[in-house]
Parts: structure tokens; sequence; C-alpha cells
């Protein structure tokens, strides 16, 4: 459940994609130190409005919801308005295959591939990327945050559980330095965006 909001996320997206992300930039917005892990797709604060918007239209489908899909693509975009403001930090890892899950197309992913690579230079940001090939530390698991350290928000189909007991939070935290433990960085994470990018061609 967003802070300060009586209602879920799942009644949040039955108002549309503007109200939705909406409540998670203000989320955003408070959040000093934030922890991220996708998997399988490219962390929202690095999305390109074009990523941004084939994202919501395939969650819009699937979820039946509004079709306020231009509201939504304007509220995630304006996470990126936050890097290097206020000593935000983000930790943030990327799975492989979140490299390789076909957004949107083509054109979509050389410019949200590109985005990426941009990425590693972005103030307060640590940007790893765990190999499809790296031994792991422990089970793959779904998409999730960690917003200071005080409250935790799961991604599922749908549905986006939102845990602040401090048991729940250690055991993200806990899944997050694992996870950390199979990730490259630098030179050698860039080669995995570079080689994507050669794959898909000019």
């Amino acid at each position: 459940m967003p802070e300060g909001s009586t209602k879920t996320w799942e009644e949040l997206h039955q108002e549309g994609m503007g109200p939705t992300q909406e409540a998670f930039l203000d989320l955003v917005r408070e959040t000093r130190e934030a922890k991220h892990y996708c998997p399988a797709v490219i962390w929202g604060n690095l999305q390109t409005p074009e990523y941004v918007r084939a994202m919501l239209t395939l969650v819009v489908d699937f979820l039946e919801s509004p079709r306020d899909i231009e509201a939504g693509v304007k509220a995630r975009t304006a996470r990126a308005e936050l890097f290097g403001k206020d000593g935000r930090t983000y930790k943030t890892l990327l799975g492989e295959q979140s490299l390789r899950s076909n957004i949107g197309g083509s054109d979509v992913m050389r410019g949200q591939l590109t985005r990426v690579l941009e990425s590693f230079a972005l103030p307060g940001v640590t940007l790893g990327i765990v190999p499809s090939r790296a031994q792991l530390h422990v089970f793959p698991g779904n998409s999730f945050g960690i917003f200071d350290g005080k409250r935790v928000e799961v991604e599922l189909f749908g549905d986006a559980p939102t845990y602040t007991a401090d048991a729940q939070i250690q055991r993200y935290e806990k899944a997050f330095s694992l996870l950390e433990r199979s990730a490259v960085y630098g030179e050698e994470a860039k080669d995995l965006v570079r080689a994507e990018l050669t794959a898909l061609g000019s």
C-alpha cells in the first residue's frame, strides 16, 4: 500500500496508470537510499519514455485498467529528475535477462540499452548486472525495491505487496546482498549491454 494512502496498489491500478505512477513517484521522492533488483526488465528509474509506454501498454492490457498510458509515462520518467539531488543513492541490480526481454520491439530496445549504458555514470547510482551464467547464492525471485531500509515493494502480476516489518525487510536485505555477490560492475557490466546492442543490429 502506498505510504499515506488508504488505497492498495491493486486499487490504484484500477484507477489507471496515472494515479499508480504518481503514487510511486511520491515514494521515490521521499526516499534517500534505495536498493532495487530487477531480474527481467529494466529498472523503472532508468526507463526511456518509449520503453515505459510499451511496458505500461502491456500492463494495461493485462490488468484491463484505464488506458491513461501517457499520464503514466510522464510520472514514471519524472523519477529520473531525482538523480544527483539531495544526496540520493541507488544500488541497482539488473539481471542479464532484463537486457534481452523484448519490450516494445528492436527500436525501443536499442534506445533503452543506450540509456542503460549512459546510466553507469549517473550520480549516486551503483549499477550492477547479474550475468545469466553467474553462480547464484540465492534463488532469483521477483523484482523488488528497498526504500530507506524501512519498506520493501515487491512486483508481482498485478499485485505489489508492501512489507514494513523488520524481519521481512531483513530477508530482502539479505537477498540483495547475496545477489550482489553474483553481479559484475564497470566495464564488465557495460560489455554485457554492448553485446545486446550488437545483437540487435543497426
